[in-house]
């Protein structure tokens, strides 16, 4: 993984942009915490968007002994940061509510620009759609769902630093 955004450890903490600058020879990734500006055009975050968050937990907590925190969100169910050992590895999205009707369990990636609204602008003029138009998420930055020309879906962020 390129980078991730990562909610602090304290309830309340916010997110910060972590940012891998390559892997040791152990295959762990060799982190820039100091990053001062958002990152531009690095992954820095999956999800997992699930119905069933129990069964997604029993799943991944049996076949890769992840561990997960819950994490309030503001107005809805509870978010759940993926952790393996001290890491945080990603999180789990609940797909709740009539807006999610039809839309499938999967993964999403997140990806990092300077400037989510201008992205999107360029992404539009270059024959991409907006799934779901810039959006504020507190503590975390404004984020966008985006497709591209060629149907492949990703979450575009510019992370609060």
């Amino acid at each position: 993984m390129a980078g991730r955004a990562a909610r602090d450890g304290e309830p309340g903490g916010g997110f910060r942009v972590m940012v891998s600058t390559g892997l040791t020879k152990e295959g762990n990734a060799v982190e820039d915490a100091g990053q001062t500006e958002p990152p531009h055009g690095i992954f820095v975050w999956n999800e997992l968007n699930s119905r069933d968050i129990p069964a997604a937990k029993a799943f991944y907590a049996a076949a890769l002994g992840w561990t997960f925190d819950a994490m309030p969100m503001e107005g809805g169910p509870e978010y759940w940061i993926i952790r393996q050992g001290d890491r945080q590895v990603g999180g789990i999205f609940p797909l709740q509510g009539p807006e999610f009707d039809g839309v499938p369990e999967h993964w999403l990636s997140y990806i990092a620009v300077d400037d989510v609204d201008a992205r999107c602008e360029k992404a539009l003029a270059a024959g991409g759609t907006l799934l779901r138009a810039p959006f504020d998420v507190p503590d975390v930055g404004r984020v966008a769902i985006v497709r591209d020309s060629q149907g492949a879906v990703a979450g575009w962020m510019t992370p609060k630093m």
